[in-house]
């Protein structure tokens, strides 16, 4: 027995809600991922802060209808299943770092934003650093002038308490 409007209505409403809460939506086409597979996927999706959703394909077109993402509307055909996170690149990395090793997984595309992406360019986003490797190459171009200069400032002191040791070494 097929499911009931107001059931459909409310798929509908999640499937919604789930792209708009996301910066970073893939479409997958998931034929032939087995249950474990599936699992897996979950749970990397959720451990870099994303989820991953298996949708019905004529209530996740109605779902995208409305929205500004409208062009993700083509990618729905065959099994699909989506890949949300608020990251930008957690998402793309997942799908595709998950799909180089299980080949039943194909990104399809996806949308940041507004803008609807194909799979190079979800491939290209997944290849980007994380926001915390950039925020750490970032600190470490801020501190590094500074860490020159204190090795700088001391270098004269450390030269002098080097001369004067090796001195001593050759009175004694």
């Amino acid at each position: 027995m097929g499911a009931t409007r107001a059931e459909k209505e409310a798929e509908v409403a999640e499937i919604r809600a789930l792209l708009d809460g996301s910066a970073l939506v893939v479409v997958t086409h998931c034929q032939g991922l087995s249950v474990a597979k599936s699992t897996a996927l979950r749970a990397a999706a959720r451990a870099a802060g994303g989820r991953f959703k298996v949708t019905k394909n004529t209530l996740a077109r109605r779902a995208v209808a409305g929205m500004d993402r409208a062009g993700l509307e083509s990618l729905f055909t065959g099994q699909t299943g989506v890949v949300c996170s608020a990251d930008p690149v957690a998402a793309a990395r997942v799908a595709h770092d998950f799909a180089k090793e299980n080949p039943a997984l194909v990104v399809l595309g996806g949308a940041l934003g507004t803008q609807i992406l194909d799979a190079k360019a979800v491939e290209a986003l997944a290849k980007l650093p994380s926001m915390d490797e950039l925020r750490a190459t970032l600190l470490g171009v801020l501190v590094a002038p500074a860490t020159k200069l204190a090795g700088t400032l001391a270098a004269p002191g450390r030269d002098l308490a080097c001369v004067l040791k090796a001195y001593v070494d050759k009175q004694s």
